[in-house]
């Protein structure tokens, strides 16, 4: 049986909404996937942006390390990825079927996004035997494998609305240049607990993502909706699925709006009818996406519901080795309190504690979980 890892980080380092914790979530989780878990070295990639010696957490080589350890896994073998940094909602195509109504995404250091359709797919592609467990601190991050079945949680509530102050430590600040960062007209409101810890929200609003793939690519002309478009001249196939998706079926609309058209400019009065009723849907399925399921052998922890946000947490005045997302720190503590090598701590039990810890702390973040009944109850990557 063969243990393999894929462990990434993203502090966005220059950005305006920079997280401070997620590249030392990155590193303990290592620790620990060697000394309690028995992972090899060489069966571990990691990937951070705060250190060009490492593969850098692109969106491309993010997927291609996934793709790269299922396929070499087989019947026995136990997969894990731990991704710390940005999430995101992007507003669901049209008429997708998806139970949150939007696509819940990572976003990597070169704005590149993952979507739940992507991770749905890599998860389709487990061999027979094979477990993928996927640990995802990061905003909206309940949704992230499209069609799991909810264990914890109410992600898939399609009542659940985005929290307005997700973090209650204490107040935000507001109006003090030195800590509330800036640029082009966006900010990241930083709250402050009695402790002194500063608490920054993990989720990127569509307008500041925007900003910073502006940033990323020096294009200016990105739209919120010449998004996916512009992903895909961009990244090509590089992108995600669902933008190529997306950009496959609006081309097949355009291609037959084109048709409609010169058929319409000879005076076709059926085909004008046509154009005021049959594109309108034609063009609504180029948003569509059948039903989905996933096999039995993923399992998410995520850090939040699909509509809330995680915490990254540092002190100013400390050691920024000491800053950390808030589910990787809780679950390093849970770790801390069971005994390496004693009864296996299951999939439910890790993140029942989790959600106790955090509440304890003041977080109102909600970690979920999502996979089988009887992956609920397996052990945690064991």
């Amino acid at each position: 049986m063969a243990k393999r890892a894929v462990l990434v980080g993203c502090n966005y380092p220059g950005c305006v909404h920079e997280l401070r914790g997620c590249v030392n979530d990155v590193v303990r989780m290592h620790q620990s996937l060697i000394q309690r878990f028995g992972f090899r070295e060489q069966d571990i990639t990691i990937m951070i942006d705060t250190d060009d010696s490492y593969l850098q957490p692109t969106g491309a080589n993010i997927k291609g390390a996934l793709n790269q350890m299922i396929a070499k896994s087989e019947d026995g073998d136990v997969l894990f990825f731990h991704y710390s940094g940005h999430g995101m909602r992007a507003p669901a195509q049209i008429d997708d079927d998806d139970e949150t109504g939007y696509d819940e995404c990572i976003v990597p250091c070169d704005m590149n996004f993952i979507t739940d359709d992507d991770f749905r797919e890599l998860i389709s592609k487990l061999p027979s035997g094979v477990a993928l467990t996927i640990v995802s601190d990061s905003c909206h991050s309940g949704g992230l494998i499209e069609a799991a079945k909810e264990q914890i949680g109410d992600s898939h509530n399609p009542q659940g609305k985005p929290e307005a102050d997700p973090l209650q430590f204490g107040e935000a600040n507001s109006g003090d240049e030195e800590n509330e960062e800036r640029s082009a007209g966006t900010k990241q409101v930083v709250y402050v607990g009695e402790d002194g810890m500063e608490v920054r929200s993990k989720a990127l609003p569509l307008d500041t993502y925007m900003e910073m793939l502006r940033d990323r690519t020096g294009r200016q002309d990105i739209e919120v909706g010449s998004i996916r478009r512009t992903l895909y001249d961009i990244f090509r196939e590089d992108s995600s699925s669902k933008v190529k998706k997306f950009l496959r079926e609006r081309s097949a609309v355009d291609e037959e709006e084109s048709v409609l058209n010169s058929a319409a400019d000879d005076g076709d009065a059926c085909v004008q009818a046509a154009m005021e009723t049959g594109l309108r849907y034609a063009t609504e399925a180029a948003y569509a996406g059948p039903g989905k399921t996933v096999t039995s052998m993923g399992v998410l922890v995520s850090g939040c519901q699909s509509h809330q946000t995680s915490a990254d947490a540092a002190n100013p005045n400390g050691d920024p080795a000491d800053a950390f997302g808030a589910l990787s720190n809780a679950i390093q503590t849970i770790f801390a309190s069971t005994e390496a090598g004693g009864q296996p701590i299951s999939n439910r039990y890790l993140v029942t504690e989790v959600r106790r810890l955090l509440a304890s702390q003041g977080y109102t973040q909600q970690p979920g979980l999502y996979c089988t009944d009887e992956n609920a109850e397996a052990p945690f990557i064991c």
